[in-house]
């Protein structure tokens, strides 16, 4: 079958596309930006990459189109679709029905944590002989792989609250068949399609309602958003984990990177390279999950141990003897206060500067920009980055911010504050979900000429 893929080098439609492929489709997209690192990765797969929504690329007509969720009216590629009655479909309806429908599927979901605690699943499963396949909104280093298909019974997906397509306003997780669901957490976010907290919590509604009664959801116990989806019914195993529940922690390092798991008298041990209160949370909702397929207790916690961690989620880029850099993800408020949190637990009393790009859609909304100044107690200085994007007023948080701060429309100036704060033992954490516009490799280029 000929698949052509609309929006095809987004993260989630990219390993969607690497999937088809090894299922053995002929496999096409487009997009309006093809650029490295997903079209290098596609182009390595053999998938045909077209620039652009001409829609000559329709002729001769593919079997079945793919549409992102990228994609809306107006679109000239949607419009041919739609004028020829061309057959079409969601990537997560497309997924769902094509590579999951047999397969026991774990999927994690949650405002914050599912690409890292997806990746701490794939890397347990592995280190249990179980390989099995997977889709991830992240590269896990462990891997070096978005996306693998494989002949394992078992399948490991990111489940994202996010919208399917244009034509189809569900969330993306419930067309996946969940055996086994992980809800790490759950707060307002993507305001730019959810209302308020109770429209995303009506989708997680919907999602454990998808979940059989021989199936598990697990969940933080002591989470009264997550709590209040459990309330609204439930049908399936139930598996809370926290203070209180059945499964918990007991830290040996402060910083979390030693801990104990105990499920009533059962405990085992990890040791691993990760830090921060909310990575050990991951790896507990991960240790569960694959405990639910067999994996013992001492099998799960032996290769979380050896978890090495995903791109972008606090992935060190640079070192040299006086500074260390940072990639990290986190575009919430509650995400880039955990994330300095955890740095600040391993470094302990060395500098920390947090550069932080709010880029998100909800942040440019300014949903939760009164939110920001708090988030960023545990840094030391604080330079905000303000986008052309954003139309609010980023002065005001960095005024309001504990610890000292400045804010700039200027990368160039942004490059000029950020080297300028570098003392000894210094550690640069840069936040945004995007490019950044090439402010990472601009930061490292700096400190490499200055060292």
């Amino acid at each position: 079958m000929h698949i052509h893929i609309l929006g095809i080098c987004g993260t989630f439609m990219g390993s969607l596309a690497q999937l088809a492929k090894a299922a053995g489709h002929s496999v096409s997209g487009c997009d309006a930006n093809v650029y490295p690192p997903m079209s290098t990765q596609l182009e390595k797969a053999g998938i045909v990459l077209i620039e652009g929504f001409d829609p000559e690329q329709l002729q001769p007509a593919p079997d079945l189109i793919v549409v992102g969720n990228a994609l809306s009216r107006g679109n000239p590629c949607v419009e041919a679709m739609l004028d020829r009655r061309l057959p079409y479909i969601s990537g997560p309806q497309w997924l769902g029905e094509t590579i999951l429908r047999h397969k026991h599927v774990l999927s994690v979901a949650g405002t914050h944590g599912k690409t890292t605690t997806s990746s701490m699943l794939v890397k347990i499963l592995d280190s249990a002989g179980l390989e099995p396949g997977f889709l991830i909104g992240g590269v896990p280093q462990d891997t070096g792989l978005s996306a693998r298909l494989s002949d394992s019974d078992y399948f490991v997906v990111e489940a994202d609250e996010y919208d399917s397509a244009f034509f189809d306003k569900r969330s993306k997780f419930v067309h996946y068949h969940s055996d086994t669901l992980v809800i790490n957490n759950l707060e307002f976010d993507h305001a730019d399609i959810f209302d308020d907290l109770a429209a995303i919590q009506r989708q997680f509604h919907h999602c454990v309602r998808t979940v059989p009664s021989t199936g598990t959801v697990i969940y933080p116990g002591g989470d009264e958003n997550v709590r209040g989806v459990i309330e609204r019914g439930c049908w399936s195993q139930q598996q809370p984990f926290g203070e209180h529940s059945d499964w918990h922690y007991q830290l040996s390092a402060a910083d979390g990177s030693k801990f104990d798991i105990i499920h009533g008298a059962a405990r085992g041990t990890v040791s691993w390279q990760q830090t921060g209160l909310h990575n050990v949370a991951n790896g507990l909702a991960a240790v569960i999950a694959a405990c639910q397929v067999g994996v013992s207790l001492d099998q799960a916690c032996a290769g979380l141990s050896d978890f090495v961690g995903v791109k972008r989620r606090m992935e060190l880029i640079y070192q040299d003897s006086q500074v260390s850099v940072y990639d990290d993800f986190a575009h919430h408020p509650t995400a880039i206060k955990t994330t300095i949190a955890g740095l600040r637990s391993k470094v302990r009393a060395e500098r920390i500067i947090a550069v932080i790009e709010p880029r998100s859609a909800t942040m440019r909304l300014g949903i939760h920009k009164d939110s920001l100044s708090a988030a960023v107690a545990e840094a030391d200085q604080v330079l905000w980055y303000q986008n052309p994007r954003i139309d609010w007023d980023i002065n005001a948080v960095a005024e309001a911010c504990p610890v000292p701060a400045e804010a700039t429309d200027s990368i160039e100036s942004l490059l000029a504050l950020t080297t300028s704060a570098v003392d000894s033992k210094t550690h640069i954490v840069i936040m945004s979900n995007g490019g950044f516009e090439g402010f990472h490799s601009r930061l490292t280029k700096c400190l490499e000429a200055g060292s």
